[in-house]
């Protein structure tokens, strides 16, 4: 039941922080908007698979850069991730990755009316790195991630679950009409969501 009211309180923070969208001349902020708004996105990666080697390779990731609410995301993308999954199998022979979040995932483009491709309904691309996370920053990817996805606690131990993160070395920001804007990490982290 706590559970339950968990995600409910967190639903409704989410459906007010989406409420107030950033207007489309910060595209820092509305790259940090977002993720902060996003709980997954898709995560591709080079394939290291038999038959798909050095392909393209795209999966849904469940993602925090904090706990709910305004104001409350770090900018980072963190992830939990096994060496069982396939995607992650590829970042260790290649760490390079890029990762996709729309608002397309929120209650904001359906309201509107926003088609999932409509510039309006923004998108973020991030190309960076996936890594482990240190000890020192592992408190706050939990925090992170189990506040958003509290059935995370419960997934099965001997799966080798550990917390990463996404090192963002380019941001593209699509969030109206005229083309993708790039926002540097620099400009990224430097603003508040």
């Amino acid at each position: 039941m706590a559970r339950l009211l968990l995600l409910c309180a967190a639903s409704g923070l989410l459906l007010a922080a989406v409420a107030a969208i950033p207007p489309p001349e910060e595209a820092a902020r509305m790259a940090r908007f977002v993720l902060h708004s996003c709980d997954w996105g898709a995560l591709a990666t080079l394939s290291a698979q038999e038959g798909l080697r050095g392909r393209p390779f795209a999966n849904i990731f469940s993602i925090s850069d904090g706990p709910p609410g305004p104001h409350g995301g770090s900018g980072v993308p963190y992830l939990y991730l096994t060496d069982m999954e396939i995607s992650v199998q590829d970042l260790e022979v290649n760490s390079n990755a890029s990762l996709t979040v729309s608002l397309a995932e929120t209650p904001y483009c359906r309201k509107h009316r926003y088609d999932p491709q409509n510039p309006l309904c923004a998108h973020i691309i991030f190309v960076g790195s996936v890594v482990k996370v240190n000890d020192s920053e592992a408190g706050l990817a939990k925090k992170a991630l189990f506040s958003r996805h509290p059935e995370m606690e419960s997934w099965p131990k001997d799966h080798n679950w550990f917390f990463a993160k996404f090192n963002i070395t380019n941001i593209w920001v699509l969030d109206y009409f005229g083309g993708l804007k790039i926002v540097t990490p620099e400009e990224y982290y430097s603003v508040k969501p």
